[in-house]
């Protein structure tokens, strides 16, 4: 990897917010985007953040690090802390890993290279790609960029394809079944006569509707979840 990993910090105390940014600014991979010290104003900004990892406090008020990994949109996750028994808590999100306070250059440094290594390996899996006809032509669209499909307003023929950071381009003329002929099966299903989602972007569900963890105007967006497709679902998800 040749670029820098775009990197967060979050933490409620200014002195440990400070110190490890001044860590962060010292390691060759990173490139510090931002700095918060309240997690509201995280979550705020959240939708319009490029970032590939996060390096979070977990004992925060009002919002723990480990609530606020979950809205994070499957970016990698680097928590710290004084500590030690939230360490299980942590890895069940599949965190990067899990350093003790006052953190070091050299154990900061170890955890940066796990998460280089992540990000390849996802660069080596994620390049899945379909050419199809949009209002802008014949357009290449990475599925790991997908959040979800919708038919579109004006014509139903046509269909508006979401993608994880808000862009979104129509799909000229084209059925949900043709559609999901050509996406991972594993990775998409549909949840209603309109709408079909990546599973990845699934925060909770209950039997008749899904939070994603994807936000329009710092409200999660919530998809109706229809009887028809709710056992498709809901075999697919179970195996995540």
């Amino acid at each position: 990897m040749n670029t820098k990993i775009k990197c967060l910090i979050i933490d409620d105390e200014l002195p440990g917010l400070t110190y490890i940014k001044l860590l962060c600014e010292q390691l060759a991979d990173l490139e510090v985007v931002k700095v918060f010290n309240n997690p509201h104003q995280l979550i705020q900004k959240l939708p319009n953040l490029d970032f590939d990892l996060c390096i979070s406090d977990i004992n925060m008020p009002a919002i723990s690090g480990l609530h606020l990994a979950r809205l994070m949109n499957n970016k990698l996750l680097i928590f710290t802390t004084a500590y030690k028994e939230f360490a299980a808590n942590a890895f069940d999100l599949n965190a990067v890993d899990y350093l003790l306070k006052p953190v070091k250059k050299e154990r900061l440094q170890q955890a940066i290279s796990k998460a280089k290594d992540r990000l390849l390996l996802a660069a080596k899996q994620d390049n899945t790609s379909l050419q199809l006809n949009t209002d802008q032509g014949k357009t290449l669209i990475y599925t790991n960029q997908l959040a979800y499909i919708k038919t579109a307003d004006v014509d139903s023929r046509d269909k508006l394809a979401v993608m994880v950071n808000g862009d979104s381009v129509t799909l000229k003329n084209i059925s949900f079944e043709k559609l999901q002929q050509l996406l991972p099966d594993l990775e998409f299903t549909r949840v209603n006569k309109k709408e079909l989602i990546a599973l990845k972007i699934v925060q909770s569900y209950t039997s008749s509707e899904i939070t994603s963890n994807i936000y329009s105007e710092s409200n999660a967006i919530i998809f109706s979840l229809s009887d028809t497709y709710k056992n498709e679902f809901t075999e697919k998800i179970l195996r995540q």
